[in-house]
């Protein structure tokens, strides 16, 4: 494409320089200016083939902060930093985050066990927040509304975010967000494990590693409510107390007594339906394939003939290979499932959140939120989480709130426009302004496209 020839070029850009303050607030100077400008820039006669600019297109970039990772390691490599974010697309919205919740698997990815897709990237895979925006034609979603995630996109530790609609799920209005943010992942998780991987029921014995975080305080209340006989592992007396307050029949410290022993005993040598595991190579079977023996120092050797074991986290480590003729010594069944692949459609999603949210609301589940961090403070959060020095749910706030959100909050996006549409890029139009100009309609019949780029006021030609 041919693009007409800028003509004049430092008369116009005096023009530019003369008609319009810098430092002013007011667009219409800038609307005025631009709408004079142009047409004559670049030798269009017809003024009324630009026509106006659309003011509602103005958008100002905006700067947030978050935690970045751009090294693999301990807690030390998560980074408060600035970071710009725009504005919602087809499908999308933009939450401001009120309470974001912390969990192991955020450890994984800060370490490289689990890959991040980006480098650097921005941890959090659990965020309760305010919408402020809706991409456009976007149904079902309005500013203003509470709404809540957990897993993909991961990106949660930020002020604000740009998530998919169709990811998040509204907060009822007796649900604290807090509570939301604090029992979202860790309340799906848990009914995704008692309810769908392994059905708990009335009469059934099961066995929860780490009984006091923040899933295993969960597990322990909805087998309970299940009617199940639930024995509990934890490494404090303090956390015991709880374990037994979550509605543990039995609590086993593991560091001072051999779990297997104990659950041997409590179960008079039967064993257990199904081992929940979240803590990895600490308590998981380590196999002696020649003799097919399972050792007494790990879950597998807890469970009955046809138990499951159900492995959902790795705190302590990668669990040892299993070889499937040691699992034959007792028909076992083992799996190692993962949130996402039980959310994958939205009616799944929505039921497995209100499900949750259901029996926090009817007092079935009491959440415990614990330890609660300013954001900038999570490598510390990390650091504890670790180190074990943490139980019930951990989550991370902004350092304060900014007030209620309202549409106030809200920047419009820029709309689709057959006329020249003017956008505002930088943290500070007296200092740093982009204008991107784009005109369309030189010839509407063949849809042509012009792009002009304005740089602090200089005209640059770009195809």
């Amino acid at each position: 494409m041919v693009l007409p020839k800028i003509t004049n070029f430092h008369h116009h850009h005096r023009f530019l320089q003369n008609s319009f303050s810098w430092g002013s607030s007011s667009l219409s100077q800038l609307q005025r200016a631009l709408t004079k400008s142009i047409p004559s820039a670049l030798g269009v006669q017809n003024k009324a083939a630009i026509g106006p600019l659309c003011s509602s297109a103005v958008v100002e970039s905006k700067m947030v902060k978050a935690i970045r990772v751009h090294e693999l390691g301990g807690p030390e490599v998560l980074k408060w930093e600035d970071v710009e974010i725009g504005e919602p697309k087809d499908g999308e919205i933009k939450v401001k985050n009120k309470a974001i919740g912390l969990n192991f698997i955020d450890v994984y990815f800060r370490k490289g066990v689990y890959k991040a897709s980006t480098m650097p990237f921005t941890p959090g895979m659990e965020a309760v927040g305010v919408v402020t925006a809706v991409g456009p034609g976007l149904t079902g979603r309005k500013v203003g509304d509470l709404v809540a995630y957990a897993g993909n996109p991961m990106g949660a530790y930020a002020e604000e975010q740009i998530l998919p609609a169709e990811k998040v799920v509204p907060v009822p209005p007796s649900i604290d967000p807090i509570i939301a943010a604090s029992v979202m992942l860790k309340g799906m998780t848990a009914q995704f494990l008692v309810r769908q991987c392994f059905k708990v029921e009335r009469g059934h014995t099961v066995l929860v590693h780490a009984a006091a975080g923040g899933v295993g305080s969960l597990l322990c209340q909805w087998a309970n409510a299940l009617g199940a006989t639930v024995i509990g592992t934890v490494s404090t007396k303090e956390k015991a107390a709880q374990a037994k307050d979550d509605g543990c029949h039995h609590v086993i410290l593991y560091k001072e007594e051999d779990f297997v022993t104990r659950v041997n005993e409590i179960t008079s040598g039967k064993g257990v339906e199904v081992v929940y595991d979240s803590v990895g190579k600490d308590t998981f079977e380590v196999m002696d394939d020649a003799l097919l023996l399972i050792l007494l120092s790990g879950s597998l050797a807890c469970l009955k003939l046809r138990g499951y074991m159900v492995n959902f986290g790795q705190s302590s480590g990668t669990p040892d290979p299993v070889s499937l003729s040691a699992l034959a010594a007792k028909s076992l069944f083992l799996t190692r499932p993962t949130l996402m692949h039980y959310t994958v459609t939205r009616d799944e999603l929505l039921q497995t959140a209100s499900e949750v949210f259901t029996n926090v609301g009817a007092g079935v589940l009491r959440v415990r939120v614990n330890h609660t961090y300013p954001l900038s403070q999570a490598a510390q959060a990390h650091t504890d989480l670790e180190s074990r020095k943490t139980s019930g749910s951990v989550n991370c706030q902004k350092e304060a709130e900014q007030g209620s959100i309202t549409a106030a909050d809200h920047v419009p996006p820029p709309p689709s426009s057959d006329h020249c549409t003017l956008l505002l890029k930088g943290t500070n139009i007296s200092v740093h302004l982009i204008l991107t100009v784009i005109t369309r309609s030189f010839n509407k019949s063949n849809n042509k496209c012009l792009v002009i780029k304005l740089v602090y006021g200089k005209l640059k030609n770009v195809r």
